[in-house]
């Protein structure tokens, strides 16, 4: 009996997958396990593997296509038998925030979905455009916003629809300046384009030459889609407080000489990690997703923390983290993030997170807002350290305070939840006790 391969769902993200390359023919004999064709997902690139032992029996889509999840990727047959080509159907799923319900429509092309940015895609719905009539110019034939508006210009152009009236001074100020009229929303009559209009635009350009330009591609298009996303579809608020975080400080530098044995520094984002798990316990619904209007409370604590690459930022995942003891932390933080550099994670290492941690203290920024990594339902910003002069016991005291920032989406959670949450983080911070129980007492 045959054995229909199909594109699994590798993370809660995950909704397609580009088929980059093939590492079988058709009549192919394959082993329980062995890799039948190298996928990339939004996050990472992998392999996937074949279920069974038996003969490649179709390949069911070319290189350079993406399918989405659950689609039949290839058949495996048993040998000599005669297995039937199985029918291209596109699972149904729930519609996306970027086009109408059910999404797009099954393309021709072998039943793979039409790989398009989230912007191109509701372009296209709001201007009738059929995606799969279109050559996309990004990565591996993705459509982009500018291809959509470029079928757009071609069809007013061919008479497909008619074109806004502009008055004949607003036409050539737009020509002495190189405005794509296109691209210029008319507030006259009948959505004529004025003279104020094409102003307007005018002084919304960047002033200067132009030195460089660098397209959105690769990670950093997915980044970029990613964080759109998030600002489209969700209620965010940013709670800030700061934390003296003098004696965890301390607390730190007195591992210095322990932790020399295992040949690891002890970082104050060991410890914050540490914090913030333990955090987590005690406030489970910072600890959610939201999909498909679902809060789903997490049973794992999984920590992401985002590390910068070159070309944007990735965020490996510290799986249980509430379990680990620091030492295992900081161990486990250093190994994810030497492979994120090099770029050899797996997708258990990038994927499942619950929540998310991402710092800006090497770089002397205090508090800033942090962007939502969805389903997740909130991120926790972390600012440098540095010392101050505040009141402590009664007194001015020198003393080493680090500003949080908690972005939450208001729609699965409440202020006072999340304030109680970073309050709790924050009194962890500032005494180290809960750490060891024979933690010491530190006397200023």
């Amino acid at each position: 009996m045959s054995t229909n391969v199909l594109l699994p769902q590798w993370g809660m993200n995950m909704e397609d997958g580009t088929l980059v390359k093939w590492l079988v023919e058709e009549g192919d004999t394959v082993e329980k396990g062995q890799a039948l064709v190298e996928i990339e997902t939004a996050k990472i690139n992998s392999e996937l593997e074949t279920p069974v032992a038996g003969v490649v029996a179709y390949r069911m889509a070319p290189e350079g296509t993406t399918v989405d999840v659950g689609t039949i990727v290839a058949v495996i047959g048993e040998p000599g038998e005669n297995v039937a080509r199985p029918e291209t159907k596109r699972p149904q799923r729930p519609s996306r925030p970027d086009g109408p319900a059910g999404g797009p429509k099954a393309s021709g092309r072998g039943g793979a979905r039409v790989q398009a940015t989230p912007v191109a895609r509701k372009l296209a719905s709001q201007n009738n455009i059929d995606l799969d009539q279109l050559t996309g110019s990004g990565p591996n034939g993705r459509v982009t916003e500018d291809d959509v508006r470029a079928a757009i210009d071609a069809r007013q152009s061919a008479g497909g629809r008619v074109a806004v009236q502009v008055v004949p001074r607003a036409r050539r100020l737009a020509s002495e300046h190189d405005i794509d009229l296109s691209r210029v929303q008319g507030t006259g009559p009948d959505g004529r384009i004025l003279v104020a209009d094409v102003e307007m635009a005018v002084a919304s350009q960047p002033s200067g030459a132009v030195t460089e330009v660098n397209p959105l591609k690769g990670l950093r298009r997915i980044i970029a889609d990613r964080m759109l996303l998030s600002a489209q579809s969700m209620a965010p608020v940013t709670l800030t407080t700061e934390a003296d975080v003098t004696d965890i400080v301390r607390y730190r530098e007195s591992l210095l000489s322990a932790w020399r044995l295992h040949k690891i520094r002890p970082l104050d984002f060991d410890l914050l990690v540490k914090a913030t798990a333990q955090a987590l316990k005690e406030h489970p619904r910072m600890n959610s997703t939201l999909v498909n209007d679902e809060v789903r409370l997490m049973k794992e604590f999984n920590v992401g923390f985002a590390v910068a690459v070159p070309d944007g930022m990735i965020v490996p995942v510290l799986r249980g983290a509430d379990e680990k003891d620091l030492l295992s932390i900081a161990k486990t933080i250093r190994e994810l993030a030497d492979k994120a550099r090099k770029g050899s994670l797996s997708i258990d290492e990038v994927t499942g997170a619950t929540f998310t941690i991402t710092s800006l203290s090497s770089y002397e920024i205090d508090a800033f807002t942090p962007i939502i990594n969805p389903p997740e339902v909130a991120i926790l910003g972390i600012g440098r350290i540095a010392e101050r002069a505040a009141v402590h016991k009664g007194e001015i005291a020198v003393r080493s305070m680090m500003a949080l920032s908690l972005t939450f989406d208001h729609r699965a959670l409440d202020g006072v939840p999340a304030g109680e949450f970073l309050r709790t983080l924050k009194g962890k911070l500032e005494d180290p006790s809960w750490l060891v129980a024979d933690a010491p007492v530190w006397e200023d």
